[in-house]
Parts: C-alpha cells; sequence; structure tokens
C-alpha cells in the first residue's frame, strides 16, 4: 500500500483491512509504540475481527528489534547509490528496492 501524505489512525486501519483480504489464518502484526497503532479506531477494528488479527507492540526505543527499520535502512541504501532528480524517481527506486526484498526469502528472514 502506498500512501502520501500523514499517516493516521484511519490510513493505518485501511492497512490492517488490506492486510485481511484473503486470510485464512490469524494475522500477527508487530508494530512500535506510536500513537496511531494504539488508536481507538485502530483498537475497535481489531476487537472486531475476534483474534483474526493480533497486534504485538515493541518495547520503546527499540529500533534494532523493529524488522521495518532493517528493512528500511536496506531500502535507503540502495536508493542512495542512485541518482534522484525528483519525488517519483524516488518513489520507483524505493519501489524497486521493495519489491526485490519481496523476491528473496532469505532476506525478509533476516530482518526478523
Amino acid at each position: 500500500m502506498i500512501h502520501e501524505g500523514t499517516v493516521d489512525a484511519a490510513v493505518f486501519k485501511e492497512f490492517l483491512k488490506r492486510l485481511m483480504v484473503g486470510a485464512t489464518k490469524a494475522v500477527f502484526v508487530v508494530v512500535d509504540g506510536h500513537s496511531i497503532h494504539k488508536a481507538k479506531l485502530v483498537r475497535q477494528y481489531v476487537d472486531s475481527l475476534d483474534g483474526a488479527l493480533k497486534l504485538s507492540y515493541l518495547p520503546p526505543y527499540s529500533p534494532h528489534l523493529n524488522p521495518d527499520e532493517q528493512v528500511w535502512a536496506h531500502v535507503t541504501r540502495q536508493v542512495s547509490k542512485q541518482f534522484v532528480q525528483d519525488k517519483d524517481g524516488m518513489k520507483k527506486l524505493a519501489l524497486g528496492a521493495l519489491r526485490r526484498i519481496q523476491k528473496l526469502p532469505a532476506m525478509v528472514k533476516s530482518f526478523f
């Protein structure tokens, strides 16, 4: 899911809804302590799924435990090696790096 602009609880809820499409087993999402992850709107949505979606919260100040931080560090290293002229170029390079990661299960596992 690509979203331009500020991410708030409604956007995060939409992201979670998209994760649940076609899910046949429980989905576990690891999140940090950001307020949107704990917002009432998000809690209500998660609760409405009766255990089909579980959010696990990282301890405060633990970026080393957050797989997202590892992914973005990798993407940043890849993109920073390229010449970027505009926002669309940056977006294209970042998406390319993310898609390459998707095709490398061992790399994905290494982030956890």
